[in-house]
């Protein structure tokens, strides 16, 4: 298991997602194209994954599209954009995602915005 996977802990894979959603795997497709939800690929088999904390009450995470919008501008790879959502900072406390899935989406994209100066 690289660092990513146990930084991020759980995982679902698109047709898990889908089904969370309850949605087409198309749609699925969609969000990763719209860049509301980001991938990457992992374990033996190589699957594309996303951070099941991007789910919250059978939904995407409202505030999430947004604010990854915020860090791709910044030149943040997929990998590093999950990889800062995910890591403690104890000035929050707990991670920007936490703070996301509680409506704190101002305070992240604030500090989202200041990574790309």
């Amino acid at each position: 298991m690289n660092e990513l996977q146990k930084t991020v802990g759980q995982w679902l894979t698109l047709p898990d997602l889908a089904e969370i959603l309850d949605v087409d795997i198309r749609a699925i497709h969609r969000l990763l194209d719209e860049r509301a939800i980001i991938s990457v690929r992992i374990g033996e088999r190589n699957v594309r994954s996303i951070p099941a904390d991007f789910v919250l009450d059978g939904a995407v995470v409202e505030s999430l599209k947004g604010t990854l919008s915020v860090l791709l501008d910044a030149a943040y790879s997929d990998e590093e954009a999950i990889t800062w959502l995910f890591t403690e900072d104890e000035s929050l406390p707990g991670t920007p995602m936490n703070a996301l899935r509680t409506g704190r989406k101002t305070e992240i994209r604030r500090r989202a915005q200041a990574l790309a100066w």
